[in-house]
Protein backbone atom coordinates (compact mmCIF):
# COMPACT_ATOMS: atom_id res chain seq x y z
CA UNK A 1 0.00 0.00 0.00
CA UNK A 2 0.84 3.46 -0.76
CA UNK A 3 2.32 5.93 1.66
CA UNK A 4 -0.78 7.60 3.39
CA UNK A 5 0.71 11.01 3.38
CA UNK A 6 0.75 11.03 -0.77
CA UNK A 7 -3.12 9.69 -0.61
CA UNK A 8 -4.10 12.73 1.79
CA UNK A 9 -1.72 15.19 -0.08
CA UNK A 10 -3.84 13.73 -3.35
CA UNK A 11 -6.97 14.28 -1.61
CA UNK A 12 -6.44 17.72 -0.69
CA UNK A 13 -5.65 18.45 -3.83
CA UNK A 14 -8.60 16.85 -5.53
CA UNK A 15 -10.86 18.25 -2.88
CA UNK A 16 -9.66 21.79 -3.48
CA UNK A 17 -11.10 20.99 -7.50
CA UNK A 18 -14.31 20.69 -6.08
CA UNK A 19 -14.35 23.26 -3.00
CA UNK A 20 -12.20 26.54 -3.71
CA UNK A 21 -14.69 27.79 -6.09
CA UNK A 22 -17.60 27.71 -3.40
CA UNK A 23 -15.66 29.27 -0.58
CA UNK A 24 -17.52 32.00 0.00
CA UNK A 25 -20.59 30.26 0.07
CA UNK A 26 -21.38 27.61 2.53
CA UNK A 27 -22.87 25.45 -0.46
CA UNK A 28 -21.28 22.93 -2.72
CA UNK A 29 -22.97 22.09 -6.24
CA UNK A 30 -22.23 18.73 -7.55
CA UNK A 31 -24.40 18.25 -10.14
CA UNK A 32 -28.07 18.23 -9.05
CA UNK A 33 -26.74 17.70 -5.82
CA UNK A 34 -26.43 20.37 -3.31
CA UNK A 35 -24.11 19.87 -0.26
CA UNK A 36 -24.28 22.43 2.40
CA UNK A 37 -21.40 22.85 4.84
CA UNK A 38 -18.80 24.69 6.91
CA UNK A 39 -16.26 24.41 3.51
CA UNK A 40 -14.16 27.07 5.34
CA UNK A 41 -13.59 25.27 8.39
CA UNK A 42 -12.77 22.18 6.39
CA UNK A 43 -10.30 24.05 4.46
CA UNK A 44 -8.03 26.26 7.31
CA UNK A 45 -7.80 22.36 8.63
CA UNK A 46 -6.56 21.25 5.85
CA UNK A 47 -3.66 24.32 5.16
CA UNK A 48 -2.63 23.60 8.47
CA UNK A 49 -1.86 20.14 8.12
CA UNK A 50 -0.95 20.93 5.16
CA UNK A 51 2.60 21.17 5.35
CA UNK A 52 3.11 18.77 7.91
CA UNK A 53 1.99 16.03 5.18
CA UNK A 54 4.79 17.20 2.95
CA UNK A 55 7.49 17.75 5.56
CA UNK A 56 7.04 14.22 6.44
CA UNK A 57 6.31 12.23 3.21
CA UNK A 58 9.96 10.71 2.66
CA UNK A 59 8.31 9.42 -0.60
CA UNK A 60 6.48 12.46 -1.99
CA UNK A 61 6.30 13.24 -5.90
CA UNK A 62 3.56 14.36 -8.31
CA UNK A 63 3.14 11.15 -10.50
CA UNK A 64 -0.31 10.53 -9.10
CA UNK A 65 -1.20 13.69 -9.15
CA UNK A 66 -0.05 14.06 -13.10
CA UNK A 67 -1.99 10.95 -13.61
CA UNK A 68 -4.98 12.08 -12.02
CA UNK A 69 -4.57 15.92 -13.46
CA UNK A 70 -7.90 15.18 -15.07
CA UNK A 71 -9.79 14.86 -12.49
CA UNK A 72 -11.23 19.00 -12.76
CA UNK A 73 -12.45 17.26 -15.82
CA UNK A 74 -15.45 15.68 -14.50
CA UNK A 75 -18.83 15.97 -16.09
CA UNK A 76 -20.82 18.19 -13.35
CA UNK A 77 -22.98 15.56 -13.45
CA UNK A 78 -20.77 12.89 -12.17
CA UNK A 79 -18.82 14.79 -9.49
CA UNK A 80 -21.43 13.95 -6.91
CA UNK A 81 -20.57 9.85 -7.36
CA UNK A 82 -17.12 10.32 -7.60
CA UNK A 83 -16.91 12.47 -4.58
CA UNK A 84 -19.18 9.90 -2.71
CA UNK A 85 -16.75 7.17 -3.88
CA UNK A 86 -13.45 9.13 -2.94
CA UNK A 87 -14.55 10.13 0.44
CA UNK A 88 -15.87 6.47 0.81
CA UNK A 89 -11.90 5.75 0.19
CA UNK A 90 -10.40 8.51 2.61
CA UNK A 91 -12.83 7.31 5.30
CA UNK A 92 -12.29 3.56 4.79
CA UNK A 93 -8.57 3.08 3.87
CA UNK A 94 -6.12 6.49 4.22
CA UNK A 95 -7.73 7.72 7.70
CA UNK A 96 -7.97 4.51 9.04
CA UNK A 97 -4.21 3.93 8.36
CA UNK A 98 -3.08 7.78 8.74
CA UNK A 99 -0.85 7.66 12.18
CA UNK A 100 0.44 11.36 12.45
CA UNK A 101 3.29 11.53 15.79
CA UNK A 102 1.92 14.69 16.66
CA UNK A 103 -1.25 15.13 18.97
CA UNK A 104 -2.49 17.57 17.42
CA UNK A 105 -2.11 16.64 13.78
CA UNK A 106 -4.24 13.53 14.77
CA UNK A 107 -7.00 15.75 16.04
CA UNK A 108 -7.07 18.03 12.96
CA UNK A 109 -7.20 14.92 10.72
CA UNK A 110 -9.87 13.73 13.28
CA UNK A 111 -11.74 16.95 12.74
CA UNK A 112 -11.26 16.26 8.81
CA UNK A 113 -12.50 12.86 9.08
CA UNK A 114 -15.68 13.81 11.10
CA UNK A 115 -16.58 16.40 8.60
CA UNK A 116 -16.21 13.92 5.23
CA UNK A 117 -18.44 11.68 7.33
CA UNK A 118 -20.98 14.80 7.22
CA UNK A 119 -20.00 15.30 3.95
CA UNK A 120 -20.53 11.71 2.76
CA UNK A 121 -24.36 11.33 4.48
CA UNK A 122 -25.40 14.20 2.33
CA UNK A 123 -23.91 12.39 -0.49
CA UNK A 124 -25.33 9.03 0.56
CA UNK A 125 -29.12 11.02 0.32
CA UNK A 126 -28.66 12.58 -2.69
CA UNK A 127 -27.77 9.10 -4.26
CA UNK A 128 -30.78 7.65 -2.91
CA UNK A 129 -33.11 10.87 -4.17
CA UNK A 130 -31.54 9.89 -7.74
CA UNK A 131 -29.13 13.04 -7.76
CA UNK A 132 -26.01 11.67 -7.86
CA UNK A 133 -25.39 9.78 -11.10
CA UNK A 134 -22.87 7.13 -11.44
CA UNK A 135 -21.60 7.03 -14.92
CA UNK A 136 -18.29 5.33 -16.39
CA UNK A 137 -16.36 8.17 -16.12
CA UNK A 138 -16.27 8.88 -12.48
CA UNK A 139 -16.09 5.25 -11.96
CA UNK A 140 -12.68 4.89 -14.35
CA UNK A 141 -11.48 7.92 -12.65
CA UNK A 142 -11.69 6.87 -9.16
CA UNK A 143 -10.73 3.63 -9.84
CA UNK A 144 -7.50 5.29 -11.02
CA UNK A 145 -6.77 6.94 -7.81
CA UNK A 146 -7.25 3.46 -6.15
CA UNK A 147 -4.96 1.61 -8.43
CA UNK A 148 -2.40 3.91 -7.38
CA UNK A 149 -2.94 3.80 -4.18
CA UNK A 150 -2.65 0.18 -3.98
CA UNK A 151 1.01 0.55 -6.01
Amino acid sequence: MRDSFISLYLFLTVFSLFVLPSLGLKRLHLGSCVLSMNFQEIRNEFSEIRGFVQAEDEHWDNRILKNSEALQDIKPTERCCFFRHLLRFYLDKVFKNYQPSSPHIRRKVSSIANSFLGIKKELRLCHDQMTCHCGEEAKEKYMQILSHFEE
